[in-house]
């Protein structure tokens, strides 16, 4: 089977009379597997009212400082355990394990912190300690608003606001890239980096809004231990038609053949 992984920063939860677009798109997409991030106006029924319009199942963490982020899934998958995680989290995470064909997968949907680059490299540090508690694969999704490692990021954060920059710099005052690395030191593979296409950038849209300017980067993430990663056989940023005004991210959809 082909099981088929999205994940999207929606921007406040579809506010603005975004929603009915965000929608259109997922209903088009039909991902087995959806992490929503940026669900400010969506907890409790809202969520529900998304997860029904859809024809999934969801499991939504709420935020102590940010915004809730949420796994849902389609039937014939279920979710058989969830927890959240927002100690210390400037966001929070979703974190749900459901049955594949292959056995349980452990699924997490999470925001890091876009404002500082030592708190996100905090944050990472605990979800990778998160999961290595959990028995069997694991797959981490959501906007990591973090730069890769493998990638010179010096022209695109010339281009930049200051206070945007800054929040990309590390102590050196270069790209900071520690968060994802310390994501593949924990044994994750960047699934687009290994399958992607094109050239994977996320942020800006080009009628979304947000702070990007006309930088370009990649910040949303599907990242995937090695048993699972494995099988993925395809990454693809969604442009066109509702994402480009849907929010101020790109949709991420990942393939993986089970």
């Amino acid at each position: 089977m082909t099981l088929r992984l999205l994940t999207w920063n929606i921007r406040t939860g579809g506010s603005g009379g975004r929603l009915d677009a965000v929608l259109a798109l997922l209903r088009r997409e039909a991902p087995d597997i959806l992490a929503l991030q940026e669900l400010r106006g969506l907890p409790g029924a809202g969520m529900r009212e998304v997860a029904a319009a859809l024809g999934m199942t969801p499991f939504l963490a709420r935020s102590l400082l940010g915004q809730p982020v949420a796994v849902l899934v389609r039937p014939p998958l279920r979710i058989v355990s969830w927890s959240a995680v927002w100690w210390r989290l400037h966001h929070a995470a979703a974190v749900v394990v459901t049955p594949t064909a292959d056995g349980p997968v452990t699924v997490v949907s999470t925001h890091l912190n876009p404002f500082s680059p030592s708190r996100r490299l905090r944050e990472a540090r605990r979800l990778v300690a998160r999961c290595r508690a959990a028995r069997g694969p694991v797959l981490i999704a959501g906007d990591l608003n973090s730069l890769d490692p493998g990638t010179d990021h010096t022209a695109r954060l010339s281009r930049l606001p200051e206070q945007h920059r800054r929040r990309h710099l590390g102590p050196d005052g270069k790209a900071d890239t520690r968060a994802i690395a310390r994501f593949a030191a924990g044994g994750f593979t960047d699934l687009w980096r290994a399958v992607g296409e094109g050239d994977g950038l996320t942020v800006p849209t080009t009628a979304g809004g947000g702070e990007f300017s006309d930088a370009g980067m990649r910040l949303d993430y599907v990242l995937a231990t090695d048993s699972i990663a494995a099988a993925a056989t395809r990454a693809r940023v969604i442009r066109g038609d509702e994402a480009e005004y849907a929010s101020d991210h790109y949709p991420l959809a990942v393939e993986l053949d089970l």
